[in-house]
This record gives structure tokens, C-alpha cells and sequence, in this order.
């Protein structure tokens, strides 16, 4: 089962039909991704399911449905074990943005995380969980897939945010302050942390 978000909305792509209130089902080869984007938007829907009779082919034929964006970002802890958090439009979220050509991922993760907070001396620790969200832009839908790691860095140095970026705050936040900012975070951001 995978999820994917529009705005905090799931659409959860499964092998299996399930009635729930509020929810609706559509048969993954047949459905109309715009119509059901704007459903979740414009409307009570709290969800969509996508089913696919196989599983391993779920994301895949998923993923063919709309452009995809390929980005990598990170989780950065300090030797405080405080977690690296941006601010931007809003909402809490952690650094990340879209490769460039001939950039592994890991590179990519590593550049944006360096870009958008100031923070240096990153090591990649592991890989964690892929997100996905679907977001507007220039009018047309698209899928942003994130590759994310855990990383860990001994920097002590001044935090910068990128203001051009529309970052506002970059912040190490320790366990409760995590906590509270993940009350104004994105759905996929609280899955990874």
C-alpha cells in the first residue's frame, strides 16, 4: 500500500475495495486523476483509494498517471539530537528540493538540504521512506517523489534560510519542539518523523 497526498489527503493506491464514509474507491486504470484531485480539494471527500489487482505494479502505473518530480531532501539531526526544520509557506517542513543533471540523489539531498539552511560537514546515516504529493504548478497537476535520508551533521555554525526559496525560519528543534511543529506540518513530514 502506498500513499499519496493531496494536501493532507490521502489517495491510497491498494489491491482491495473498501467502504468507508467519506472515502471513495476507483479502479486505477480507468480514473480521471485531474477529476479526483479537484474532488479532494473542492469537496468532504477525506480520501481515495486506487485499486490495482497487482500490487507490484500499484506505483508504478501510478506514478504514469501525472509528470513526475524527482526530489531528495533530509532529516538532519545534531550531536544534540535535535532534528534541522524549515519554515516555508506556513507550515513546518524539513529541506529538500528537485535534482539536477547528473546528480546522484544522495547529491541532491545533501546540495538542498546545504541550500535552503546553511548547514554543512552533512553525512548520510540511511535511506528512509519515499513520499509522494501531488501539487499545481504552471496549471497542471504533477507527482513530487521524494527520496529522503537520515543524515547527521557537527555543524555549529549560523542557520541561513533561503529566502528565495519562500523559506522564513530554519530551526533545530529538540523533541518537543518537534512535536509542536508537527501539528503544523505537512501529512507526509509526520509520516517521517
Amino acid at each position: 500500500m502506498y500513499k499519496i497526498f493531496v494536501g493532507d489527503k490521502p489517495i491510497i493506491l491498494t489491491t482491495v475495495a473498501e467502504e468507508e464514509t467519506n472515502f471513495k474507491n476507483y479502479l486505477l486504470k480507468d480514473v480521471n486523476m485531474t477529476k479526483v484531485i479537484r474532488k479532494l480539494n473542492k469537496t468532504e471527500l477525506r480520501g481515495v483509494r486506487l485499486i490495482h489487482k497487482n500490487p507490484k505494479k500499484l506505483l508504478k502505473k501510478f506514478l504514469k498517471k501525472l509528470p513526475n518530480v524527482v526530489a531528495g531532501g533530509g532529516k538532519v539531526y545534531n550531536a544534540n539530537g535535535d532534528i534541522l526544520f524549515i519554515y516555508r509557506n506556513d507550515k513546518w517542513d524539513l529541506p529538500k528540493g528537485k535534482t539536477e543533471k547528473k546528480e546522484s540523489i544522495e547529491q541532491t539531498s545533501i546540495r538542498e538540504v546545504e541550500e535552503e539552511t546553511g548547514v554543512k560537514d552533512l553525512e548520510i546515516v540511511k535511506q528512509l521512506d519515499t513520499t509522494y504529493h501531488i501539487f499545481k504548478r504552471n496549471g497542471s497537476y504533477k507527482i513530487k517523489v521524494t527520496y529522503w535520508f537520515e543524515m547527521k551533521t557537527t555543524y555549529e555554525g549560523k542557520l541561513k534560510a533561503q529566502q528565495n526559496e519562500g523559506i522564513t525560519k530554519v530551526a533545530w528543534l529538540n523533541e518537543e519542539l518537534t512535536r509542536e511543529a508537527l501539528k503544523n506540518s505537512y501529512a507526509n513530514i509526520k509520516l517521517l518523523v
